[in-house]
């Protein structure tokens, strides 16, 4: 076992890490209640919803929905959809930084993911699969909007920090996480995607590969880069202040 991916990537971290650790709140658990201008209540099991309520497939896992919806029922991917929408949302509005088009995102990976069902080997590893589309399509509209930028096409997207910091975040750690995001928008999509995994959404090493599809050292290095970058041009509180 590798000792990088079981330890903390923010233990003994510099001033920028420490702050994403405790304004950003934790990936594992999303927070129905701060996503409703994104998602319906319609398009999310309700929060406290019984299985029963939610319907019989509900108690099914991943790899049985997976071979149901192979086999034309049509409510069996629907249950993924209520099971996995709410990940697939943090994930892209974390990486993006603010939830534009989110939705549309979203809906994309859903729809890309239902055409090439085929492809999974392994159904019990749809969320996983499911986070690499959302992962490509947020990479391809960071890339566009990079280069659109960089001809004058196109603004920055602001920063939505309503979407990413925790509720308790002070208006001091809210400006400093705005400060990483902003110099996240100047990174490489590949770059930049990659710390966020790391950092944000606090992903293994090897998953970031996955989601990323490129070899473990390929994700390291871009880590890396990200966060050298980041280190030198984050401008840290006074000596003292809190985050």
């Amino acid at each position: 076992m590798r000792r990088q991916d079981t330890e903390n990537p923010m233990a003994g971290s510099p001033a920028h890490l420490r702050l994403v650790q405790r304004a950003v709140p934790a990936p594992s658990v999303p927070d129905l209640r701060r996503t409703p201008r994104i998602v319906t209540p319609d398009d999310v099991v309700r929060s406290g919803e019984s299985e029963d309520e939610a319907g019989p497939l509900a108690a099914l896992d991943d790899a049985r929905l997976v071979s149901l919806v192979a086999q034309g029922e049509t409510g069996a991917f629907e249950t993924l959809y209520r099971r996995y929408a709410v990940f697939a949302i943090n994930l892209a509005v974390r990486i993006q930084g603010n939830a534009r088009d989110v939705e549309d995102v979203v809906h994309d990976a859903f729809l890309r993911a239902h055409d090439k069902l085929g492809e999974l080997r392994d159904g019990q590893a749809f969320k996983g699969w499911l986070g690499a589309i959302v992962v490509s399509l947020i990479r391809s509209r960071l890339r566009k909007r990079r280069l659109m930028g960089a001809f004058g096409l196109t603004s920055k997207d602001p920063i939505d920090l309503d979407s990413i910091a925790a509720e308790t975040a002070s208006p001091e750690a809210r400006a400093q996480l705005a400060q990483v995001y902003a110099l996240l928008q100047t990174m490489p999509a590949d770059e930049r995607i990659a710390w966020t995994l790391r950092h944000v959404e606090r992903h293994r090493l090897d998953a970031i590969a996955e989601l990323l599809g490129c070899s473990l050292a390929t994700a390291k290095r871009r880590i890396t880069r990200a966060q050298r970058f980041i280190q030198d041009h984050f401008v840290a509180p006074f000596e003292g202040e809190t985050l």
